[in-house]
């Protein structure tokens, strides 16, 4: 029963990464189609945004080829002939925007020239424009990783908080009972200390007793031989 849960789990996650897989697709053509159509800097925009699309494809196949394994055996190769189909779409994607990366002359437009005579100024120019998309490139990735700590960071905060909440009600259930110890014994030594209080009094009247009746036959013997 738990492996057919599991089973039925698995294809429903797999069917949710691929309807999402196939939204980031459609962005992803219509973002190489605008490269195809751009020059300058509208298509290093567009560059970026399928490079951005490409990554989070990426990040659906991972979690797809996860819940491969959790697919019936019945469906496994059918499931295993889209996995293989989305994997060739999205590498063939990748090489298609390796392509239009490389085209220097379009992607920087009217600046670009290979021609060696055309000045140091249109060199300096270019190596700065790369120098910067480097750097933001970069600071992209540092981003990514302080997002990434921060989350784990929220993560175990809140691990954190829900253990000090246990412990806090840990703490004010034992108070509780050592109150409630307390009670107990303030009860007690209010009744041993009844107990002792009388058991002084009936050792005054038992003795007071004896002594009125050893007095009675003191007198009785007295009387006798008077």
């Amino acid at each position: 029963m738990s492996n057919l849960l599991d089973a039925e789990a698995g294809t429903e996650r797999f069917g949710g990464y691929e309807a999402e897989l196939k939204l980031v697709q459609a962005d992803l053509s219509q973002q190489m189609e605008q490269i195809k159509e751009t020059t300058g800097e509208p298509r290093k925009a567009a560059i970026s945004k399928a490079e951005r699309a490409l990554e989070e494809a990426d990040e659906l196949i991972g979690q797809m080829r996860l819940e491969k394994s959790n697919i019936p055996v019945n469906l496994k190769s059918k499931y295993n002939a889209k996995f293989r189909n989305f994997e060739s779409d999205l590498d063939a994607t990748k090489r298609k925007l390796q392509q239009y990366t490389n085209d220097k002359a379009k992607l920087f437009g009217a600046r670009y020239t290979d021609d060696p005579e055309a000045g140091d100024a249109q060199l300096e120019q270019r190596q700065q424009l790369l120098s910067g998309t480097d750097r933001l490139n970069r600071s992209s990735g540092r981003l990514r990783e302080s997002q990434r700590i921060a989350l784990e960071t929220e993560q175990i905060g809140a691990g954190t908080l829900s253990d000090l909440h246990r412990q806090r009600e840990t703490i004010e259930h034992t108070r509780e009972r050592l109150l409630e110890s307390e009670s107990y014994t303030d009860r007690s030594i209010k009744t041993l200390r009844g107990m002792a209080r009388r058991m002084a009094t009936n050792r005054i009247i038992t003795i007071a007793i004896i002594t009125v009746l050893v007095l009675l036959i003191i007198a009785v013997i007295w009387s006798k031989f008077r």
